[in-house]
């Protein structure tokens, strides 16, 4: 038998519903979210002069004439508070403070220069430091994207290779330490959160998105709804073993995909084409092979050079097997590519593609998009900030 709900949980939900309208519709009168919510209009008064009361909307002016008294309009007001968006999943560590509509407002960024452990951890405090006391306006909570196995109901980092962390509590030590509410996923999950929520996405068709940085993995949006595993560990492409007696991984196996198409593995895969072909372009930017970076990669690219570019068929060619196994489990659905590999363009993509359509049904890759992602290297940070509205204010339905 249903229980009966409490008067507060009614009051959260009418404050949610009437705050998520006005969002959604940009502008809007008291009478439309009224018909629109099917709230009655005394109830819609009442929410509206509390989130007035909390600087949350704000009165625009009036709604063109009809013939009667012409209606006030209503907006959220964006700025009214700040989010603080963390991105713990790259070469250094990233923060911003973010607005109502998903803006960044003021960034941070802290090397991480080889620190791990405790000495991370130390290193997320002082990006949290550092935005709380650059914010002009109240805070309404952390949301961060974390590499690894992550535990998005707890708030727990189970294992992040590449900082040494293991059954992190991350969630209780913040909210601990800034009486602040934190939210946290998977930075791949939170990335295709962000694409989903502020990309230039329809939302007509299932989303995956391929995230690839010091880590790889994937995050999977399904029926607007995030999928996080049972209970976590969806998308972890990254540590599957697609080459036989590869190169070691940091999470102790061997040849997972990870070590060949993360940054690492595409500078490695460099230095040894441009040590066998001495013509190449990889050799006359730098003075050795070893001295190659994913920067040089990108210049020879650029450039035309043929080592280059073979190392960049390759990198598609592996991204093109791991979305035939994606596209075979989950059917056709849009797949998008996030990282710093946007200068490598449509040959990419073409790579992809061409590798897609060979190992899997023809009618599933047809049915299949591949791009980039739209919102470029903030993805993460404004995926959190998509995290964080979602529970507190009650926007964007995606999360269970």
């Amino acid at each position: 038998m249903a229980k009966k709900a409490t008067h507060e949980q009614t009051r959260i939900h009418n404050t949610q519903l009437v705050f998520s309208t006005i969002y959604e519709r940009g502008e809007i009168s008291r009478a439309e979210i009224a018909r629109v919510t099917h709230l009655t209009r005394p109830t819609v008064s009442d929410v509206v002069a509390e989130l007035m009361d909390e600087g949350l909307i704000e009165e625009i002016g009036h709604a063109p004439s009809t013939g009667g008294k012409r209606a006030i309009l209503l907006r959220v007001d964006a700025t009214s508070r700040y989010l603080i968006g963390l991105d713990l999943a790259r070469e250094d560590f990233r923060g911003a403070l973010i607005d109502l509509r998903g803006d960044i407002q003021h960034r941070v960024t802290l090397p991480l220069q080889g620190h791990d452990g405790d000495a991370a951890l130390n290193l997320v405090y002082a990006l949290v430091d550092t935005l709380i006391a650059a914010a002009q306006r109240p805070l309404l909570g952390i949301g961060i994207g974390a590499p690894g196995l992550v535990d998005a109901i707890d708030g727990v980092i189970h294992q992040a290779v590449n900082l040494n962390w293991r059954d992190i509590h991350l969630r209780d030590l913040l909210e601990a330490r800034y009486k602040l509410p934190v939210y946290m996923a998977n930075d791949c999950q939170v990335a295709a959160l962000g694409e989903y929520t502020f990309g230039e996405n329809n939302r007509s068709k299932d989303l995956v998105v391929i995230h690839i940085g010091k880590g790889v993995g994937a995050g999977i949006v399904l029926g607007g709804r995030l999928f996080h595993g049972n209970p976590l560990g969806a998308g972890e492409i990254g540590h599957v073993t697609v080459v036989e007696d590869g190169e070691p991984c940091q999470c102790g196996n061997t040849g997972c995909l990870e070590t060949l198409i993360n940054n690492r593995g595409i500078v490695r895969r460099a230095r040894a084409l441009a040590a066998d072909m001495p013509q190449s372009l990889l050799n006359q930017l730098v003075s050795d092979p070893e001295a190659i970076t994913f920067e040089t990669v990108c210049q020879a690219f650029d450039a035309g050079d043929e080592a280059a570019r073979q190392v960049i068929y390759e990198v598609g060619q592996h991204l093109g097997t791991a979305a035939a196994y994606l596209v075979g489990i989950l059917g056709g659905c849009r797949i998008l590519i996030a990282g710093r590999f946007l200068c490598f363009g449509q040959f990419l993509l073409d790579a992809i593609r061409a590798t897609l359509t060979r190992r899997s049904l023809a009618v599933l890759a047809q049915a299949s998009e591949v791009d980039f992602v739209s919102l470029g290297g903030d993805i993460v940070l404004r995926g959190a900030a998509a995290l964080l509205m979602h529970h507190e204010l009650g926007l964007f339905p995606f999360s269970r």
